[in-house]
C-alpha cells in the first residue's frame, strides 16, 4: 500500500481544476499535476531557439514560436543554439524562462492557466526582484488562478517523513540538497530557515560528468567525442556509488578487474557502435564531495565538513535537533551507500570536537554524546516535488475557500494596474510557507524581516468600470497566435 503521505491529496470540489505543480532545477524540470505519485514529466531545463541570421520586414512574430525544451531542444543542437536559463539554482534568462513555461504549459501539460493554481518552488535566499519576476510572468502574462512559491529546503525536509528511519515528524533538520548546478546545506527551524547560516558547495552533479569525462578522456577508452558528455552522464546514473576508503577501492580493481569493471556500449547519432570500459570512474565521481580536492584544487572542504560548520553557526538551541535530521534531497545524493558515508563523516566531525573539548578541560567537561542521523528515501530525487502535493491539505483548504486568492512570495505590491482592480489587503495576512495557522501584523513581520508568503484577496472578476488597462492582460502570446489565426482566415477568404 502507497505510504500514508501519498493519500492525503488536495482538497478539490467536484469541478475544481487540480494545482499545477513545477519544479525548476538547474538539470531538470519536475513538473505534474497535485494528487499524482509522481512528476507527469521530467524534462531537461534547457531551450533551444533558431535565432535570425539577419533582420526581416516582414517579422510576424511566427520565428518567436519556433523553440524546443526538454530532450527535443538537446537532439536539435546542430541546428538551434541551446540555452540554459538556470544557472547554480537561479534563473538568468528571464526570456527564455518564460518560453520554457509556456511550452511546459500548453504543450506537456496542456493545461489552461487561468482555470488551474500554480505551485512554483524557489532556491534558498532567493533575491526578492527574482520573485517578482515570476510573479509577474504568471500572473500578467499567463493569466495564472493563484500562485504559492515555497522553498524548496521546507518541502524536501516535510518529504522525508515518508522514510521508515524518521521516527517523529518535524520540520526541524538540516537539508542537503545537491542537483545539478549546485550543493545546498540549508538549516531548518521549525519550518522556518535560517538565512544567516545557509552554506553551498561549487560542487554538483554537472562537476561529476565533467570530471567522469575527463577520466575517461585520459585513460583513452576509446569514446566519441560527439557523446563524451551523454556517455559519462549515462555511466554516473547506471554505475557510479560512494566508496568508504578509496584506497582500499583503489586496491580492490587492481586485484580484481574482472569483478569490478563494467562495460558500456552504444551507438552515436550517426550509428557508428562504440564501447568503453568503466573503471575507477565508479567510485572518483561521487568522491568530489569527500574530497574535493582532486577534481577541484581551488576548493578543498568536504560536505560533511561543511555541513558540521553550518549547524555549529546555527544557534545554540536546536543544534541536536539539526544534527538528528540531516536530509537528502536531490539527484546528486542517489549514489550507493552515500547517505552512510556522510553520516560516518559528520560523526566523525562531532566526536573529533568532543575529544578536543574534553581535553582542553583536562577531564572535568564530559560532553554528552550527539546522535547523528542521515535520512535516506525512496523519494529524495523528487522531494522537493512531492512534498508539494502530500502535504497539500491546509494548501487545498485555502485555495477551496478563498476562491479569489493570489500568492506573492516576498514580491513588492502588483503593477498599478492590478493594485486598481483589487481590493486593499488585510490588516492581518496569513503566513503560509511553515503551514502555521499563527496570523502575525503585517507591519511586523516585515520589520522582524522574516520570510513568508503573503496573501492578497482578489474580486472574482476583473473590474472593468469602462477601462481596459484594469483588466489582467491576457498572455502575449496568445494575442499573437490570434492575430496570426485572424490573417490566415483572411487570406483565404
Amino acid at each position: 500500500s502507497a505510504p500514508a503521505a501519498w493519500e492525503c491529496g488536495p482538497r478539490l470540489g467536484a469541478m475544481e481544476a487540480p494545482a499545477v505543480v513545477i519544479d525548476n532545477g538547474t538539470g531538470y524540470c519536475k513538473m505534474g499535476y497535485a494528487g499524482n505519485c509522481e512528476p507527469n514529466f521530467i524534462i531537461p531545463s534547457v531551450i533551444a531557439t533558431k535565432e535570425p541570421k539577419q533582420a526581416r520586414k516582414d517579422w510576424h512574430g511566427v520565428e518567436d514560436m519556433d523553440f524546443w525544451i526538454g530532450d527535443e531542444a538537446l537532439s536539435r543542437a546542430g541546428e538551434y543554439t541551446v540555452n540554459y536559463p538556470i544557472r547554480h539554482g537561479i534563473v538568468e534568462n528571464w526570456d527564455a524562462m518564460e518560453r520554457y513555461w509556456q511550452r511546459c504549459m500548453f504543450k506537456y501539460l496542456r493545461c489552461d492557466p487561468e482555470e488551474h493554481n500554480f505551485l512554483l518552488t524557489e532556491p534558498p535566499m532567493n533575491t526578492p526582484e527574482n520573485r517578482e519576476l515570476t510573479a509577474e510572468i504568471m500572473f500578467e502574462t499567463y493569466n495564472v488562478k493563484g500562485l504559492y512559491i515555497a522553498v524548496q529546503a521546507v518541502l524536501a525536509l516535510a518529504a522525508s517523513w515518508t522514510s521508515k528511519q524518521v521516527v517523529a515528524r518535524t520540520l526541524t533538520g538540516t537539508v542537503v540538497d545537491a542537483g545539478d548546478g549546485v550543493t545546498h546545506v540549508i538549516p531548518v527551524s521549525d519550518g522556518y530557515v535560517i538565512g544567516s547560516c545557509i552554506k553551498h558547495i561549487p560542487l554538483a552533479g554537472r562537476d561529476i560528468t565533467n570530471f567522469i569525462q575527463l577520466l575517461m578522456r585520459e585513460r583513452e577508452s576509446g569514446m566519441p567525442a560527439d557523446e563524451a558528455m551523454e556517455i559519462a552522464r549515462r555511466v554516473k546514473e547506471q554505475y557510479c556509488y560512494v566508496c568508504p576508503d578509496m584506497a582500499k577501492e583503489f586496491k580492490k580493481y587492481d586485484e580484481d578487474p574482472r569483478r569490478w569493471v563494467r562495460e558500456t556500449a552504444g551507438n552515436t547519432k550517426k550509428g557508428i557502435a562504440w564501447k568503453v570500459d568503466v573503471a575507477y570512474e565508479r567510485f572518483l565521481g561521487p568522491e568530489i564531495f569527500f574530497n574535493p580536492e582532486i577534481c577541484n584544487p581551488d576548493y578543498t572542504t568536504p560536505l560533511p565538513n561543511v555541513i558540521d560548520a553550518t549547524i555549529q553557526a546555527s544557534p545554540i538551541d536546536c543544534r541536536r535537533g539539526l544534527y538528528k535530521n540531516v536530509v537528502l534531497s536531490g539527484g546528486s545524493t542517489m549514489f550507493k551507500d552515500f547517505g552512510r558515508r556522510l553520516q560516518r563523516d559528520i560523526k566523525r566531525c562531532v566526536d573529533e570536537r568532543s575529544r578536543k573539548a574534553e581535553q582542553l578541560s583536562n577531564g572535568r567537561i564530559k560532553p554528552t554524546p550527539t546522535d547523528v542521523n542521515v535520512i535516506s528515501h525512496h523519494m529524495q530525487r523528487f522531494a522537493v516535488w512531492s512534498e508539494i502535493w502530500g502535504d497539500t491539505g491546509r494548501y487545498g483548504e485555502i485555495m477551496g475557500d478563498m476562491q479569489r486568492f493570489a500568492v506573492w512570495a516576498g514580491a513588492p505590491p502588483p503593477t498599478e494596474a492590478r493594485r486598481r482592480s483589487q481590493r486593499q489587503p488585510r490588516e492581518q495576512v496569513w503566513r503560509l510557507d511553515a503551514r502555521l495557522d499563527a496570523r502575525v501584523p503585517q507591519r511586523g513581520a516585515h520589520a522582524a524581516a522574516v520570510r513568508g508568503v503573503w496573501a492578497f484577496d482578489l474580486p472574482a472578476q476583473p473590474c472593468l468600470l469602462g477601462n481596459h488597462d484594469v483588466a489582467p492582460p491576457r498572455p502575449r502570446r496568445w494575442r499573437r497566435r490570434r492575430v496570426l489565426e485572424e490573417r490566415r482566415a483572411d487570406r483565404g477568404a
